[in-house]
This record gives structure tokens, sequence and C-alpha cells, in this order.
């Protein structure tokens, strides 16, 4: 079993929170776990709610590069493990097709010097071992998680004309998913799983006066209260920590102080938060005031 490169739970809980993530007891120890057995970490939750920001705080917290591998619909192995530079290629076939055979032509250009090396292959690739972010893994197709297995679990990839490249160093992984679809169980199986929710006003408030230290103790608890009050609202698209944390900064900015007296700044504000013409549309005047006074 490897050495936990952060001490003990508490001690990672400490180097988080002295990176600006405040994390809950049971993510904590789902990373303390995930570090201390070598083993990926998926976290699924509703977006906004913090899990790639996970993967940033831990690149910083272990000192090491992060390497991020954002997953869509049509994702293949091209872009997300390696690929030749065709270009390169050619230009090399070009200036030495007067003077070396075919063969040695096929040889030089299927060297590593013509491999573009994607994220995946990146990360196996580094001296010191990086945070590996395979970011929302269920935009990507079924198909792709069969690429995505042999890489965790051999750490290793195959490129027919070069042989196998083997990892040089281990790279902690942490995968994000939105619930968009069902996973594999054969992904599920191979990684330490965390659901992470919305946190608890306590833990929210705790993340307002930690990333943006000019808010004041009042309308940080206001503020607090009224994100979990709209959080509740029909919406499309709930408000993450990111756009709360963005609203903050713009109640500063504006000098407000006190939610319920200042309507004007507040609505204006909503930008920051609202990020559909259906939600604008469905915080009313009146659900704004109602929300605002619950909050003060």
């Amino acid at each position: 079993m490897p050495d936990a490169p952060h001490g003990s739970l508490d001690e990672l809980k400490g180097r988080l929170t002295d990176v600006g993530y405040i994390a809950d007891e049971s993510l904590a120890m789902a990373l303390h776990l995930a570090l201390r057995l070598g083993r990926p970490l998926l976290l699924e939750g509703e977006a906004g709610v913090g899990k790639t920001e996970i993967a940033k705080a831990l690149a910083k917290l272990l000192d090491t590069r992060l390497i991020r591998l954002q997953c869509y619909e049509g994702l293949d192995a091209n872009a997300a493990i390696y690929e030749w530079n065709y270009q390169r290629q050619l230009l090399a076939i070009k200036a030495h097709e007067q003077d070396e055979s075919a063969d040695q032509t096929e040889e030089r250009i299927f060297s590593e010097r013509y491999l573009l090396r994607r994220p995946l292959l990146e990360a196996i690739s580094q001296e010191t071992a990086p945070v590996l972010l395979i970011d929302e893994i269920d935009r990507a197709d079924e198909e792709f998680e069969a690429y995505l297995l042999e890489i965790l679990s051999d750490f290793q990839v195959s490129v027919p004309e070069l042989g196998t490249i083997r990892a040089t160093t281990t790279p902690r992984v942490i995968l994000t998913a939105n619930g968009t679809r069902d996973l594999s169980d054969a992904l599920r199986r191979r990684c330490l799983y965390a659901f992470v929710e919305f946190p608890e006003p306590e833990r929210e408030l705790q993340i307002l006066k930690a990333r943006v230290p000019g808010v004041g103790e009042e309308l940080a608890e206001q503020v607090v209260r009224f994100i979990a009050g709209l959080r509740r609202e029909d919406l499309e698209k709930k408000p993450g920590i990111a756009e709360t944390l963005d609203w903050v900064a713009a109640l500063v900015d504006l000098n407000v102080s006190d939610l319920a007296r200042d309507p004007e700044a507040l609505r204006a504000s909503l930008v920051c938060l609202l990020k559909t013409e259906a939600d604008a549309k469905a915080v009313t005047a009146e659900v704004l005031a109602r929300l605002a006074d619950r909050a003060a």
C-alpha cells in the first residue's frame, strides 16, 4: 500500500482548507482513501457542487500538475490518448524523399518526436505524478469507457508503431459525472465513489469567508440563506458554488450590505446566479422579495 502523500485524514482536510477547498467529512474520507489505496475517485452530483474544484485543490495541495480531459459526445482515442502529427510527418517525408529509403522514412516519422500526447498519455508520461481530471465522463460515449478502462487498469497505452508505453508515474485520477447517463459497472468497480451534494449552509458559509474575504458576516449569512431558498425553487439550473462566489463578489462591489434593503441592486446582480431565460423569468419580483425577506 502506497504511503499517503497528505498524511492523516485530519491533515488532508486541513491542507484542503489551506488551498481554499472546504470538504465535508464524507468527501474528505473518499479522497483520503483514494490517495491511500492508489485508486481513481469517481465524484457524482449536480453541476456546480464543486466536483471539478476538488481536482484543482488536490493538484495545489500536492504541488503537482493538473491534466484535464474534458469529455464530450464523440470523444475518441485520438483526442484523448494520442495522435500523430501528420503535417510534420508530411514535411519530413518531402524533406528527405531523395536521401533515404521508405523503411528509413517510416522508422523516422513514426517515432516519439512526431507523437502528439493527448491528456491520458500525457498524464502517464510525467516524471512527477500529476492529478488527472477526467471531467464529465458521462458526456462521453459508452465506447470511450473501453479505452479508459485500459488506462485506469494498467496505466499503459499501446501505440502500434511504438509498442506499449508504460506509466512513468501513476497519476492520481479524479473522474466527475453529472448523472446525464448511467456509467458502466466496469468503470464503477474500478473507482472509489462519492456523491457530492450542495454544501450545507454552515459549510457554504465557510467557503464564502475563505474565498471572498471582503464579505461581511451579516451579508454572508444572508447570502447562504438566500441561495438555499433559491435552490429549492423550480429552476432549470440551480446556482452552484462558483455562481454563489461570483454573486457575493458582485454584491460587495455594489456595496450591498442587506439583501432586503436594495431590491434594484439585488435584481441586477442575479445575472451572476441565473443562467437561462426560463430561470430569469421564474424568479419574479415577488419570488425575489420573498427569498430576500427570509434571508434577512
